[in-house]
């Protein structure tokens, strides 16, 4: 009789996973969550700047959004100038984090009262347990309910046709690949219109190091070999780093990003020199300039992998570049 084989630790410390017989894995570290607004559509008991709320969109995928909207919106109540719609994807690598992890519900909170805007937080399913496309599935599915719901929070509130994209590091990715699909298939979404992907220290990867890569190759925040793991567990079966979906610049990644040229959309790419992400980022830009994309892009000095989900100024800063963004796409 063979011996079942037992899980085995992660060779990562910085992931805390325990790699299970069966392909699943079993997530050790607890991020801290933040709960949606008690009560939220009785918001004169509220006092926040801000209100929140979650909905399920699919019960047995169990995919759901949590809706951030400015308190200001609801005490005007008037529909006669809707508040742009941001949508969101957290980040995690496509294995870990939810959209109620603490810093993703700050950063979507800080954009919805900075900014004025409806921000609605996709939570979406997680590798390995659920490999992409099952992510990119995911965000599709969301701006579908987006289209189409009567959740009172959308329709009264926000303005589909101003629509951005946004996420952080996968969420970044993310962003870019729900893009793509909808720049394939415009009508299918209207009256929901896209007017420009927000990338913030997206997640690429390749077979080939970086410079930036092997700079950083130790780095406490988000080392190599923990991007290496993230993709191994995040990529279809028998994929390597050179998967479009980790390296957009290899096979069609470039036709695809001249989808959203041709359409006109703008994209806003934000990173900083300290992350060991930094060349996969400039490198997409670049390409995607030469395919004819209208890009903006800010790379500030230092810094960490998606340093403004913990450092209040700077995520302030950002939400300045996104407000000039926005205002220009729209």
């Amino acid at each position: 009789m063979s011996e079942t084989p037992k899980p085995r630790v992660s060779y990562n410390d910085s992931l805390k996973m325990v790699h299970n017989p069966d392909g699943s894995v079993t997530r050790l570290t607890l991020f801290p969550i933040t709960s949606a607004s008690p009560n939220p559509d009785q918001y004169t008991t509220h006092t926040s700047p801000f209100l929140s709320k979650d909905i399920t969109i699919n019960t047995q995928k169990n995919i759901w959004v949590r809706v951030f909207l400015p308190r200001q919106a609801l005490e005007n109540n008037t529909t006669t100038s809707k508040l742009p719609l941001i949508v969101y994807f957290h980040g995690g690598g496509f294995i870990t984090c939810s959209a109620n992890t603490s810093v993703f519900h700050d950063l979507c909170a800080g954009m919805a009262t900075d900014l004025s805007a409806v921000v609605v937080s996709l939570e979406y399913r997680l590798a390995p347990e659920y490999r992409l496309p099952a992510a990119y599935d995911d965000a599709e599915e969301a701006l579908h309910w987006i289209k189409s719901t009567d959740e009172p929070w959308v329709t009264k509130y926000a303005d589909t046709s101003c629509c951005f994209l946004m996420g952080s590091s996968a969420g970044g990715n993310m962003a870019y690949f729900a893009g793509v699909r909808v720049a394939g298939a415009v009508e299918e979404f209207k009256p929901l219109r896209i007017k420009g992907l927000i990338m913030h220290h997206p997640f690429f990867g390749g077979m080939k190091r970086s410079g930036s890569e092997v700079r950083s190759e130790n780095d406490t925040i988000l080392s190599l070999s923990a991007t290496d793991l993230m993709w191994e567990l995040a990529l279809p079966e028998g994929a390597d780093r050179d998967h479009e979906y980790s390296n957009p610049m290899v096979g069609k990644g470039a036709e695809q990003c001249e989808k959203i040229g041709r359409l006109g959309w703008k994209v806003l790419v934000t990173g900083c020199e300290g992350d060991l992400l930094l060349d996969r980022q400039k490198e997409w830009v670049e390409m995607a300039k030469k395919k004819g994309v209208a890009v903006d892009s800010s790379f500030v000095e230092g810094g960490f992998h998606v340093i403004e989900l913990v450092d209040a100024s700077k995520a302030k800063a950002m939400f300045g570049l996104i407000n000039k963004f926005m205002l220009s796409s729209a």
